[in-house]
C-alpha cells in the first residue's frame, strides 16, 4: 500500500510540473469584483459580513434571472451570462449540446449538464457527453468563465477562476453556478423531464452549489469532492502558484471566512432541506489537489446529514483518474450512476 500511494504520488506531481505556465499573482482584495461602494473598511471585515450576508439569503445570491437570449446553432449553445465581468468575452455564456434519442427514435427526455474541470480543454468530458448520448440521456458540456472562447486575450490560462483575487473568485464562482442554473433551465424549458448533474474538480464545486440552489435537478454525481474552496487552495498541488500569491497577508481561517459562500460544505444542510435526491461522490484516495482529508470531512458532513449519498473510492489520484484504467471505471461509475437513478 505505502509503494502504491507513493507512486501515484510521484505521478501526480509530474502531471502537475508539465504545465510551467503558472502564473503567481499576488494577493488583490478585489472589493470592486463584490461592492458597489467601498468605505475604507478593513477588506477582511467588509467580505466577514458579506460572507454572513450571503449565508443568510443564498437563494437571492444565486438566484437565476430570465433568460431570453438562448440561441442554439448546430450543437453549440450561447447566452447572456447573468454576471457581467469587466471581460465581455466571459459574458457569453457557451455550452456543447450532445442530443440523444430513445430507442423509439423519439428525442430523450432525460439530461445531463456537465462541468469539466479548471483549464479544461475542448475535448475534454466530451467522451463522457457521448457516453451519456449511448445510455439514452442528452448533455450539455458547460464551458466555465473564463475558459476556451471566454477567455480574454491576456490570458494564457483561466486564471480568473480561482486565483489570489479574493474579491473576483467570489465573481467567477457565482457566475458558473448562475451558468449552471441556467443550462438546466434550458433544458427544462425544451421539455426535459430528467436532469442531473455531473461535475469533476472545480466543476464538482460548482456542481454542487448548483444542486444546492436548484430544485430542477434531479441527481448529482460529483467527481473529486472538498469542503472548503478556500482550504483547497491552501494545501492543494494544483494551487501552489495561487497559495504563494496569497503569500502571508491573510489566515486559511480568514480566507475560508471569505470563500465561504463559494464553498460545498456550508450548503451541505440546505440540500438536506430540499429533499432526497440521490448523490454519488467520487473519491481518489491518493488525490493531493483535493486533498484526501478535506474529502473525508466532505464525506462525514454528508453522512451525519443522512443525505441520500454513495460514494466511489478510486485508488488513483486527481490527475491520474484520466489514466487507464481509472478513466473507465470513473466512466462507468457515473452513467451506471445516472442509468440507475434515470430510469423509466
Amino acid at each position: 500500500m505505502g509503494f502504491w500511494k507513493n507512486y501515484m504520488h510521484q505521478r501526480e506531481r509530474w502531471y502537475h510540473q508539465r504545465d510551467n505556465n503558472r502564473l503567481v499573482r499576488p494577493l488583490d482584495w478585489g472589493l470592486s469584483y463584490v461592492f458597489d461602494h467601498v468605505n475604507g473598511d478593513d477588506p477582511r471585515e467588509l467580505f466577514r459580513q458579506y460572507s454572513d450576508r450571503v449565508m443568510q439569503s443564498s437563494d437571492e445570491f444565486y438566484a437565476l434571472p430570465e433568460i431570453t437570449d438562448y440561441r442554439l446553432e448546430g450543437d453549440q449553445l450561447t447566452w447572456t451570462s447573468a454576471i457581467q465581468t469587466p471581460s465581455a468575452e466571459n459574458n457569453i455564456a457557451h455550452a456543447r449540446f450532445f442530443p440523444a434519442k430513445t430507442k423509439n427514435g423519439k428525442r430523450s427526455r432525460k439530461a445531463v449538464v456537465v462541468l469539466p474541470q479548471w483549464n479544461a480543454q475542448p475535448e475534454s468530458h466530451v467522451e463522457a457527453c457521448r457516453i451519456f448520448n449511448f445510455i439514452g440521456m442528452s448533455a450539455l458540456r458547460l464551458t466555465l468563465p473564463y475558459h476556451l472562447h471566454r477567455k480574454p486575450p491576456e490570458l494564457e490560462r483561466a486564471d480568473h477562476l480561482v486565483s489570489a483575487n479574493i474579491g473576483r473568485t467570489i465573481q467567477s464562482m457565482r457566475q458558473a453556478v448562475l451558468d449552471t442554473r441556467a443550462a438546466v433551465r434550458w433544458f427544462k424549458n425544451e421539455g426535459y423531464e430528467q436532469v442531473g448533474i455531473l461535475g469533476t474538480s472545480v466543476g464538482s464545486c460548482i456542481a454542487f452549489l448548483a444542486f444546492a440552489h436548484e430544485p430542477d435537478l434531479n441527481a448529482g454525481a460529483f467527481n473529486h469532492v472538498s469542503g472548503y474552496v478556500a482550504d483547497v487552495v491552501w494545501h492543494g498541488l494544483s494551487t501552489t502558484h495561487v497559495r504563494a500569491g496569497l503569500g502571508d497577508q491573510l489566515t486559511l481561517d480568514e480566507l475560508r471566512q471569505c470563500w465561504r459562500p463559494i464553498s460545498p460544505l456550508p450548503f451541505m444542510s440546505r440540500i438536506a432541506q430540499m429533499g432526497r435526491r440521490p448523490m454519488r461522490f467520487i473519491v481518489a484516495r491518493y488525490d493531493l489537489t483535493f486533498p484526501i482529508d478535506l474529502s473525508h470531512a466532505a464525506v462525514a458532513e454528508a453522512r451525519r446529514l443522512d443525505l441520500p449519498l454513495d460514494i466511489v473510492w478510486l485508488p488513483c489520484g486527481h490527475y491520474t483518474t484520466g489514466e487507464l484504467p481509472w478513466k473507465a471505471i470513473d466512466a462507468w461509475k457515473i452513467a451506471t450512476f445516472f442509468r440507475k437513478q434515470f430510469r423509466g
